[in-house]
Parts: structure tokens; sequence; C-alpha cells
């Protein structure tokens, strides 16, 4: 399964990320970091579509994608 992380220390809270992520799952987390922002986290089944970390102005976001496995006939 695909997933996020966020660098917290870097995310300043500005919500791009979750404008444009197409599955909805992410989210103010309530929780602050050293600068003062409220940081964001995920909620859900990431898709591993990385739209997210395209459009982090912070480079705050690393996504893990999963490996497809190959079907058997």
């Amino acid at each position: 399964m695909s997933r996020i992380v966020f660098l917290e220390e870097r995310c300043k809270g500005c919500g791009l990320c979750a404008a444009v992520c197409p599955a909805h799952i992410i989210r103010p987390s309530g929780r602050f970091n050293r600068q003062g922002y409220e940081v964001m986290e995920t909620e859900g089944r990431c898709t591993g579509c990385a739209s997210c970390a395209l459009m982090c102005p912070d480079v705050a976001i690393r996504v893990f994608k999963s490996q497809k496995t190959e079907k058997t006939a």
C-alpha cells in the first residue's frame, strides 16, 4: 500500500496538498511544529499519485509507492 510522510518541521500547513489530493485523505492534524504551523496528516488509503508532493512548496512530503505485483496467468 502506498503512503505519504510529512516532514513536520518543514510543513507550513498551507493546505495545497489537501486541495490537490484526488483521494481527499489529507487534512490538518491539530499538531503544531516548532515554528507554530499546524501540520497536515493523512487519514485513509493513499493511491501513490504524488500530486501532494509535487504541489508542496516546502518539499515537506515524501511519497512511498507500493510495488505493483505481476499477475500470474
